[in-house]
């Protein structure tokens, strides 16, 4: 089984949903996660706090530095994650479709470098 990061991506700020279906999305994703750990897929999985929140912290030449905000200075953030086992990228691909129509978000696939 390979391992895959399934990171959901948002505008933080421009929800166009409304509070209900913010509680429904939420209620989705844990029925998702359920099913991940009844699988035997879960490996590890959480929401992030808002980007703003977010510290850097670089070492160059032996010189420490820290900065405040997100790394990225895009307007999309990643706004939580899961860490899944699959047999294959399109069984990790069904379970990524799975993810987003739970958060109704969009969600990026990415396998772990072997080794």
């Amino acid at each position: 089984m390979t391992q895959y990061l399934l990171s959901v991506h948002s505008v933080e700020g421009q929800s166009a949903r409304a509070p209900e279906e913010d509680q429904q999305a939420f209620a989705d994703v844990a029925a998702f996660n359920s099913e991940l750990q009844a699988a035997g897929s879960w490996v590890f999985g959480g929401g992030l706090e808002p980007a703003a929140t977010a510290k850097v912290v670089r070492v160059r030449d032996g010189e420490l530095s820290r900065t405040d905000g997100p790394f990225a200075e895009g307007k999309e953030q990643i706004g939580g994650f899961w860490v899944i086992e699959a047999a294959g990228l399109e069984a990790a691909l069904a379970l990524a479709a799975r993810a987003s129509e739970a958060c109704r978000e969009p969600v990026e696939v990415r396998a772990f470098q072997a080794g």
